[in-house]
């Protein structure tokens, strides 16, 4: 039930699903695991602890599970785990985690990673996320649930993203990007609430609004954001409140309307 081309090099202490494909020139190295009906195209690189879900695609030359690129590594045994349902596009290379950093890098399902992406050490994403072709995700980034990133962004290492949010071609995150909002720029600013992303997954006229008060009192009011936090911590909508306690725990501090 498994097809590995005569090609591919498949070390001994490898789980290899039902259905799953290896192509041509393939190598996957001890103490991997991947799931049922996986597709391993061509000239792919696998590296030790890397877990991979099932019904995933991952196209040629994409480098998986490489030591970190942290001076701080000593060889310490990390892991990479990747959810189930997801792409992973040519050339994209994902490290494993780091002692420091907790151990995992993860990614998770339904996810889809476009050509030339690199996704650093310790980065934690979550379900349903598209990430456009050349984006360098830097180490320790957190990213929520069904965050679109723009090509060819950059994301400074301990950056937080919140679910929802989009992030526009071609900008430089450096702080954190608040759940349901537009992140834009070099030097980047908000520009708004994520109004496309939010109506096509169903968000109702009523749900927007609310995230519509919210923004404007939280990003272009002259309140502080403990003053805007003590008017909406109380609202009955459980997307505000997710927003404004994301907002809370910011360490990096939080980008602002321009």
């Amino acid at each position: 039930m498994v097809d590995i081309h005569p090609t591919a090099i498949v070390e001994d202490k490898v789980e290899l699903g039902e259905g799953v494909v290896v192509g041509p020139h393939a190598c996957i190295r001890n103490n991997v695991k991947i799931g049922d009906n996986t597709y391993i195209s061509a000239n792919v690189y696998i590296d030790s602890y890397t877990t991979i879900g099932s019904d995933c695609r991952i196209f040629p030359s994409a480098v998986l599970g490489t030591t970190p690129q942290d001076l701080k590594f000593r060889g310490e045994i990390t892991q990479l785990v990747i959810g189930n349902n997801t792409t992973i596009r040519e050339f994209c290379m994902i490290n494993r985690g780091t002692k420091g950093g907790g151990g995992i890098t993860r990614i998770g399902d339904n996810g889809f990673l476009m050509a030339y992406v690199h996704v650093a050490h310790d980065c934690q994403l979550g379900n349903n996320i598209i990430i456009a072709n050349t984006v360098q995700l830097a180490g320790h980034i957190v990213i929520e649930d069904d965050v679109v990133i723009g090509g060819m962004s950059a994301v400074h290492q301990f950056v937080r993203i919140g679910r929802f949010a989009m992030i526009g071609g071609m900008s430089g995150i450096s702080l954190d990007v608040a759940p349901f909002c537009l992140a834009v720029g070099n030097r980047s600013h908000l520009n708004g609430l994520n109004l496309t992303g939010l109506k096509r997954a169903g968000f109702s006229y009523e749900e927007i609004n609310e995230l519509k008060k919210a923004y404007k009192l939280l990003f272009r009011s002259n309140k502080t954001f403990k003053e805007a936090y003590e008017e909406l911590k109380n609202s009955p909508s459980k997307n505000v409140i997710h927003m404004i306690d994301f907002l809370k725990d910011s360490s990096r501090g939080f980008y602002r309307d321009k």
